[in-house]
């Protein structure tokens, strides 16, 4: 059984469930996986709680062990943020945590360049905790959009989703795109979980899926989730 770690925020880790549903669309509901999601939402806000590290910590840890008490094999966050505890997480948790920035590092090796021009998208707190950048300094160069651009338009689409206003957050996130695309980026982490929600709000599962530029973290987990979850079974 998959354990889904959600409420970082709710729209994300209802998406997360979603894309394992649409991968496994058109069968059987016995064939779909089994998974328990726990909709945390009283967990600390991460980008206001980085200094106070213990208090994010203990409320990932309560968490994750509900999960793992009730039975799940391994545990997914549909949190970029959150992975700056993984570490010290993983540490306190018998079963396996899915890590989200190595599992996207892995993908776009083995489809981009090395020292390739990388783009992320993400809240300011994942980029200031480097938790992407430590896997792709070496090998590839990561860049983010201005400070301004990062205010106007990043920070802004995020607020929306959470505010459900999908097609005002699909509006405030072109100019940060265009941005990337425009200094060369060969691909572009959606490194926050509200972004696919912007980003693909309007567009099918097929285009999702077959997007050469994109890299939707919350897709690519459920994909890694589903071929670990087989294993198991």
């Amino acid at each position: 059984m998959i354990g889904i770690l959600g409420g970082m925020g709710t729209q994300a880790g209802l998406d997360f469930c979603n894309k394992l549903a649409k991968l496994n669309r058109g069968k059987l509901d016995q064939k779909y996986p089994l998974f328990v999601l726990y909709n945390k939402s009283n967990i600390p806000r991460r980008p206001e709680n980085i200094r106070k590290y213990s208090n994010v910590l203990k409320s990932l840890v309560e968490g994750c062990k509900m999960l793992e008490k009730n039975g799940c094999k391994f545990i997914v966050m549909p949190c970029n943020t959150a992975h700056y505890w993984y570490d010290d997480l993983q540490k306190k948790i018998k079963i396996p945590i899915l890590s989200m920035p190595k599992e996207v590092y892995v993908n776009i090796k083995k489809t981009s360049k090395k020292n390739s021009r990388i783009g992320i998208l993400s809240t300011e707190a994942t980029l200031n905790t480097k938790i992407y950048h430590k896997y792709f300094q070496k090998s590839f160069d990561l860049l983010s959009p201005s400070k301004i651009l990062q205010k106007s338009s990043v920070n802004k689409s995020i607020k929306f989703v959470k505010m459900g206003k999908i097609r005002e957050a699909e509006k405030a996130i072109r100019p940060a795109v265009n941005y990337l695309i425009k200094i060369k980026c060969k691909k572009i982490i959606l490194g926050c979980t509200e972004l696919p929600i912007a980003i693909f709000a309007y567009k099918s599962f097929k285009k999702i899926k077959e997007s050469k530029v994109f890299v939707d973290p919350n897709l690519l987990i459920a994909n890694v989730s589903m071929i670990k979850y087989k294993k198991f079974k």
